[in-house]
């Protein structure tokens, strides 16, 4: 078998390509979504959403219908409610964050438990790409257009609420719908890559590539290539990795996700580890150097 044999065998398997599909289409979905996630701070809210969509998830299960479904309604519903107790009480936005998404996955831990059969369980947590059946694989196609769609129409008025949400009201423009769109965006992300990752780890591919690209650019166009990037060749090599390792494609996703952002952390040009504490210290001591 050649090395051109070896790499592209895996992928002539139909479930492979599956995977490789709804793996990409999150992964790029995410990239886009996690840009602003972390210009603005809303990591905890990344994960509030993933792990409030647990009961909506189990109820589907339930009552027959699509995962996404019930996925999307507690999405959006959390959303909705954190956003209420925030606006509506003393309560801070964290406190609320954590509140509403403990109380949601504490529901979904009590629906699960009324559940005889742990498969589809392992299912919702951890994800399987491999299994994705033609509707579901329809469902993510067509959640990951609306939300790309969304994301490029409205890409210049989400990215100054994110920079800056004093000009962006100063200018005509509500901090408070935009706040609500990128919310639903984020609900609706969630759904797309629950598929691939699972409750528990989709939070990472919210985070990890905005970090990840981040780090290696001052530009918010060039952040979301380099995210999309980063994103899109960690789903290739984690799926492809899976296979050779016999292990569950989304955690090898996720790990060559962190690996992007060590690598970034530590050798970014301006804002890497290096840049900012080595070079320096030895620039400095080369100029004392040359002064004595």
């Amino acid at each position: 078998m050649t090395l051109v044999d070896w790499i592209t065998v895996p992928f002539t398997f139909e479930f492979m390509q599956r995977a490789l599909l709804v793996s990409v289409l999150a992964g790029t979905v995410c990239a886009v979504l996690s840009c602003w996630v972390t210009l603005i701070g809303w990591s905890l809210m990344g994960d509030a959403v993933s792990h409030a969509v647990l009961p909506g998830v189990v109820l589907s299960y339930l009552l027959g219908l699509p995962f996404a479904v019930g996925a999307l309604v507690f999405g959006v519903g959390s959303v909705a409610l954190i956003g209420a107790v925030n606006r509506t009480s003393r309560v801070k936005e964290d406190a609320a964050i954590g509140i509403v998404f403990t109380a949601m996955f504490a529901l979904g831990v009590v629906v699960i438990s009324r559940i005889s059969s742990d498969t589809d369980l392992r299912h919702i947590l951890f994800g399987d790409p491999l299994g994705v059946s033609d509707a579901e694989i329809v469902q993510i196609v067509a959640l990951t257009a609306v939300a790309l769609a969304v994301a490029a129409l409205k890409h210049r008025d989400l990215t100054l609420y994110a920079f800056d949400p004093v000009h962006a009201h100063a200018i005509g423009l509500s901090p408070r719908r935009l706040e609500t769109l990128l919310l639903g965006l984020l609900a609706v992300t969630v759904v797309v890559a629950l598929q691939v990752l699972g409750i528990i780890m989709v939070v990472a591919m919210l985070i990890i590539p905005g970090a990840t690209a981040y780090l290696l650019t001052d530009r918010f166009e060039r952040m979301v290539l380099i995210a999309v990037a980063v994103s899109t060749a960690a789903s290739v090599v984690g799926v492809y990795a899976s296979f050779l390792l016999d292990v569950t494609p989304g955690g090898m996703i996720v790990l060559v996700q962190a690996l992007a952002f060590a690598a970034a952390y530590l050798a970014a040009p301006r804002h890497g580890l290096l840049a900012r504490r080595v070079l320096p210290r030895r620039a400095a001591a080369r100029t004392t150097g040359d002064a004595r």
